[in-house]
């Protein structure tokens, strides 16, 4: 056990899956889908703005290559956007000059 201000707590270390369980609840209940779709947007927004970022490209740039505005870019890439399967296989295709592989696991 260690002090921490004032009072004793326990070392525990718990899985990621029981952290999430405790959290928000087990897989498949709507608070744990919410979380889990949140997620999965936030680190979209993030591989899309690395790879715009490893191609030089401004979000204004790639707004312009992909027909879309800057500000839809900035929200897809802060988590604040939903996007649709054939915007983002443009953003990939169009704006990155990449190819996009589902899979599904």
């Amino acid at each position: 056990m260690k002090k921490e201000i004032g009072k004793t707590i326990k070392n525990k270390i718990v899985s990621w899956d029981t952290h999430l369980d405790k959290k928000y609840g087990g897989r498949g209940t709507a608070t744990r889908s919410e979380f889990e779709m949140k997620a999965q947007t936030f680190i979209l927004g993030e591989l899309l703005k690395e790879e715009r970022e490893k191609a030089n490209l401004t979000q204004a740039e790639m707004a312009e290559r992909t027909g879309t505005k800057k500000s839809y870019i900035s929200r897809i890439e802060n988590g604040h956007a939903d996007i649709q399967l054939s915007t983002l296989y443009r953003l990939i295709e169009q704006g990155l000059n990449r190819k996009l592989e589902l899979t599904i696991h």
